[in-house]
This record gives structure tokens, C-alpha cells and sequence, in this order.
């Protein structure tokens, strides 16, 4: 009875601070940084094009440069960002915000972008050399840059180890490949856990070169079969746009199993699934970036821009129309299974492969957010946090895949994930000014 009111009183704390602080402060920032550029991310896309292209045409043969490759940064960030909550949670965003929650979706985006570039920016500009032949960044060295720095850095740093144990994804990917394919779930446990702690050890570099395999492979696969939904239904697609666009700003009147939603729910819910699909202002996508050899701040962090693309406009969309088209946004199931319900009614593999999906997406987060937590816990404990954190990480996991529910899991990280926040929005909005928004076309090295 107790914890049952516990995860209540919780869940009302993240309710009111996502509809007062969170998404507030997100957009207001967001905004702030369009005025300040001049919308950016869309006035320059010609060059943040060319610059992910040269860099991915770019061989790196010297292993005796500090710093690991730009793009194996990038393939660590977004490793963690495209997760299962683009296929399971999609659901519950539509279920409550319905179709208008897809606007703000994108209007949380569009301003995330930038604030996901200063994220990074700042993560590389202010970055330290450490003793692994690379560097340590992110809010836990910018932080150090304002007010009270020491307080908010060692913060962020404990948050960031917490964060770092994803205990969530880990039990949704174990008992979904264990219920799926009827594995033994002690076995899946101990195997998953392995995976993880055996990537996780080599940092952000080998993070990055796993995600760079598995990352491209889902998104080929998942937008192909996306596109053949759509493209079947493709005479409803008018009609789904514009109740996307006039929900946004009416209210939405009960249909089905959806009970109606008002205007508030649906910008709060749509700006909520940006920032938590996209890891939009939590910090750890910094602290993985400033690890890069790329001298220039502009040019590593524009890599934030095709992140939150990618994850915000690609696939999260793409899992919100399919739900949309197929109607399953109004039915009575799961919401957890509105997108594998809806792509089973054409593609009879789908219950096949779809445990594979929820593996490969929750597998590179929990090799991401691990990589992460290991670097917050080296910058408290130089000498041995490495090696505290993959002890004290492998036995969190352990524990709570058998003594906490999804919902107390759940709880828990999103409680992590709101403070790590309001640090990092801090940090942001301190040190805006030292944020630039032009972009050399030629490294710096």
C-alpha cells in the first residue's frame, strides 16, 4: 500500500514538472536558440549535410590521436536515443495526447534540435583531457562553469551513474525475448547482462562501432516496412495530417477506447515524447560527443541535429503513423503493442522478429547510458569509479530484474532522467552565450 502511494505521489511530481518545467523550459530555450541563429537547423541544412557527409567520407588511421572518431560519437549518442520507447511508448503518446500530440512532437523537435547542438557544443568546448587517451565532457565539466559549479557538476555526475543503469529497458527487453521466444528468462538475465557489461567496459569507442552495425540495419529494415503501411494506406494520409494539425489546437472529442484529450495534453505529451525519445537535454549525448577528435565545437554538434532528425522525425513519426492509419490510436489493447498489432495485420513474420527489434533498440541503450554512467562515475572516482560502477551497475541490474516491477522501474529512471534535466537546462541557459551557430567547413584539425 505504501509503495503504491509512493509511485502515485511520483508520478504526480513528474506530471507537474514536465507540464511547468520540463517542457516549458525545453521549448523556451529551443525558441531562444532559433531566434539567436536564425532557425538554424533549417537556414543551414546544406551545411550540416555537408558536414556529416565529409565526415563520414573522413578515414581515420592515426589510433594515436586523443579522441575517438566523430562519427563513432555519433553512433554512441544516437545508440541510445533510438530505443525501444520509439516502438512501445509511441502508443501511450497518442492513447492521451491523440493525433495532436504528433505536432507538438514535432514542434518540441524542431526546437530540441538546438538545444541538443548546444548541448554538445558546450560538452566539447569545455571538455578536459583524461588518462584513457581521450577526453571527459559534457555537463559534467561545463557545470563547473557556473555558479555553485562544483555542487552542480558532482550532482549531475551521481545522476549520471543512476542514469546510466537503465533498469527499465533492461527488464523490457529480458522478459520480452524471454516471453517471446520462450527462453529461459535466468538464462536471457545473465546473458543481456554480459552483452552489456562486456561493451560497456570498453567505453564509448566500442559502444560507438556496435551501435554503428545495428543502428543503420533496424532503421532499413523498420522505415522499409513502415513506407509499405503507408503506402497501402496512403488515401488516409490526408485525412490523418489534418487531424494532426487541428487537434494540435481543439480538443479532441472521445472515439473508441480513447476518452478524449484537452489542448494541454496533447502539447504536454507531444513535447514529452521528443524530449524523452530524443534524450533531449538530459546531458549524457554530450558527455559521449565530447569524446570526439574534432577540435570544433560547430562541426561535432551539428551531429545533434541529425540525431534528433533521425530519432523525432524518422522513426518516432513513422510509429505514430503507422498506429494513426491503422486506427489502433482508439482501440482497447496495450498500447505497448499498437505498432507491432498494427505492422502483424501485413507482414505475418512480425511476432517473429519483433522481440529481435525490442533487443537490438534496448541492447544499444543499455550499452550507451552504461558508457555514460562509467564515464560520470571515472570523473568522481579517477582512480577506481570505473571499476566500482561495472560492479555496483551489473549487481543494480541483477536485482531489480527480480525484485522491481516495470512500474517502479519506470519511476524511478523518469525521476533520474527530471532532475538530470533541470541540471542541464541550467547549465544551458547559464552559459547560452558561449553558444555559436557558425560552422567551419574544414576541421579544425
Amino acid at each position: 500500500m505504501l509503495l503504491n502511494q509512493l509511485l502515485e505521489a511520483l508520478g504526480v511530481v513528474e506530471e507537474f514538472f514536465w507540464s511547468y518545467v520540463g517542457a516549458p523550459g525545453l521549448i523556451a530555450l529551443g525558441l531562444y536558440f532559433t531566434w539567436k541563429s536564425g532557425f538554424f537547423q533549417i537556414r543551414q541544412i546544406h551545411k550540416i549535410i555537408h558536414v556529416f557527409n565529409s565526415f563520414a567520407r573522413k578515414k581515420y588511421t592515426d589510433n594515436t590521436v586523443r579522441g575517438i572518431e566523430p562519427l563513432q560519437a555519433f553512433f554512441a549518442s544516437i545508440g541510445g536515443a533510438i530505443g525501444t520507447g520509439n516502438l512501445v511508448s509511441v502508443g501511450v503518446t497518442l492513447q492521451i495526447g491523440g493525433p495532436g500530440a504528433v505536432f507538438w512532437l514535432w514542434f518540441a523537435g524542431l526546437m530540441g534540435m538546438l538545444v541538443k547542438y548546444g548541448e554538445i557544443f558546450l560538452g566539447v568546448k569545455f571538455r578536459v583531457k583524461n588518462n584513457e587517451n581521450s577526453y571527459t565532457g559534457g555537463p559534467l565539466v561545463y557545470l563547473r562553469h557556473v555558479a555553485y559549479g562544483s555542487f552542480w557538476s558532482g550532482l549531475v555526475a551521481v545522476l549520471m551513474c543512476l542514469y546510466g543503469t537503465e533498469i527499465y529497458i533492461f527488464i523490457v527487453v529480458t522478459y520480452t525475448l524471454s516471453e517471446c521466444w520462450n527462453l529461459n528468462q535466468y538464462l536471457v538475465i545473465l546473458a543481456l547482462l554480459f552483452l552489456v557489461i562486456g561493451v560497456g567496459q570498453g567505453g564509448v569507442r566500442t559502444v560507438g562501432k556496435v551501435c554503428s552495425k545495428i543502428i543503420p540495419l533496424f532503421l532499413i529494415a523498420y522505415i522499409g516496412m513502415g513506407l509499405f503501411v503507408l503506402a497501402k494506406n496512403f488515401t488516409d494520409i490526408p485525412g490523418i495530417i489534418t487531424l494532426i494539425f487541428k487537434h494540435a489546437f481543439t480538443p479532441h472529442a472521445a472515439i473508441g477506447a480513447f476518452a478524449g484529450n484537452t489542448i494541454a495534453l496533447a502539447i504536454t505529451h507531444g513535447v514529452r515524447r521528443a524530449c524523452y525519445v530524443g534524450d533531449i537535454g538530459v546531458g549524457y549525448a554530450s558527455t559521449m560527443h565530447a569524446e570526439t577528435q574534432e577540435s570544433v565545437p560547430a562541426r561535432q554538434a551539428v551531429f545533434g541535429i541529425v540525431d534528433v532528425f533521425l530519432d523525432v522525425f524518422v522513426v518516432c513519426t513513422m510509429s505514430m503513423m503507422i498506429i494513426l492509419v491503422s486506427g489502433m490510436w482508439y482501440q482497447d489493447i496495450n498500447p505497448a503493442f499498437m505498432v507491432s498489432t498494427a505492422l502483424s495485420k501485413y507482414f505475418s513474420f512480425v511476432p517473429y522478429i519483433w522481440p529481435l527489434f525490442i533487443f537490438l533498440l534496448g541492447y544499444t541503450t543499455l550499452i550507451a547510458f552504461f558508457a555514460a554512467g562509467r564515464r560520470a562515475a571515472t570523473a568522481l572516482f579517477p582512480r577506481y569509479g570505473a571499476r566500482i560502477y561495472e560492479l555496483l551497475g551489473a549487481c543494480s541490474l541483477l536485482i531489480f530484474s527480480f525484485l522491481g516491477t516495470d512500474e517502479q522501474c519506470l519511476s524511478a529512471m523518469s525521476i533520474v532522467g527530471s532532475l538530470l534535466l533541470v541540471c542541464n537546462l541550467y547549465g544551458l541557459f547559464m552559459l547560452k552565450d558561449h553558444v555559436t551557430f557558425t560552422i567551419p567547413q574544414d576541421s579544425g584539425k
